[in-house]
């Protein structure tokens, strides 16, 4: 795991927005990675972005406003009817990262992201190829979605102790990381812990954040996913304890010639023991950056 030292951040801008990305390698294929809700991008491992490099890819990845390093925003005046930003204004921060990088098209590497999604919808020419994981579909509405979540592990989550120091809280994040974990592979807890340690020092999680980036993706109504035209690789958990299978299967279905593949023992996570043959799937191109 890198520290703040080893890190080369750096920031793109967007509007009001400083955007905070750093790079794994220098050449290849250039690849954003996107993350969902509030995760840092410290949540994707080190080694798997180096594992990307040697594939081929020149990696990025960013946190999203309100999150990590990115601008945060006040709390918004009580009454407000709008929200301080919306899922379009987050989509451009990944495009303001590809700018910044000079990049004129890049791969989206999504994990459980609307954002990754919408970028692919709304930005047909800046997308390559596209890979969702852990995902359900952008545009399935509030009762569509509810039908794909699994809640028991919401109620594992309620129960986690009230926490009032660091170390309390940087415990919470192991515990819901490992309630999320692949039961058919090692639990990372080394690594889980480090990165809970990096994402606490650099901005504790705020559940605020996690609303106002949900009502963020309410505000916009994104097209159908027919629309979609980058080769897509949908990855989903047969034993993800919080979306059900057919949130990927319906993705993919979706999706013109996306490929689907559903892996046993896997959770809502990419354990390291599938991230050769997911590396090996991701689309291609014959274009070099």
């Amino acid at each position: 795991m890198k520290t703040e030292v080893d890190m080369a951040i750096e920031y793109a801008t967007n509007g009001d927005a400083r955007i905070a990305y750093e790079t794994f390698g220098s050449t290849g294929e250039p690849l954003l990675l996107v993350l969902g809700i509030d995760y840092q991008m410290v949540w994707w491992n080190d080694a798997f972005c180096e594992r990307l490099v040697e594939a081929g890819f020149h990696v990025a990845r960013y946190d999203n406003r309100d999150t990590g390093l990115s601008t945060h925003y006040p709390e918004p005046a009580k009454g407000a009817k709008r929200p301080l930003y919306t899922m379009n204004d987050m989509i451009g921060d990944g495009l303001a990262v590809m700018d910044a990088l000079g990049w004129a098209d890049a791969h989206v590497l999504g994990g459980t992201s609307a954002i990754a999604q919408g970028m692919a919808l709304l930005h047909p020419d800046r997308v390559r190829g596209l890979t969702l994981c852990m995902s359900s579909p952008a545009n399935a509405g509030i009762l569509r979605t509810l039908r794909y979540l699994k809640f028991g592990l919401f109620k594992e989550f309620r129960r986690l102790p009230k926490a009032t120091t660091a170390d309390q809280k940087i415990e919470n994040e192991v515990a819901i990381y490992r309630a999320q974990a692949s039961p058919g592979y090692p639990f990372p807890e080394e690594w889980v812990r480090e990165a809970a340690t990096l994402a606490h020092e650099r901005s504790p999680r705020n559940p605020r954040t996690t609303q106002r980036h949900m009502a963020a993706g309410r505000a916009v109504k994104l097209p159908p996913l027919s629309g979609i035209t980058a080769p897509t690789l949908v990855v989903s958990g047969a034993d993800d304890p919080m979306l059900k299978p057919a949130a990927g299967r319906d993705l993919a279905a979706q999706i013109p010639g996306a490929q689907f593949v559903e892996y046993p023992g896997v959770g809502h996570e990419l354990p390291e023991g599938i991230w050769d043959d997911v590396i090996a799937r991701m689309p291609r191109s014959a274009r070099i950056a």
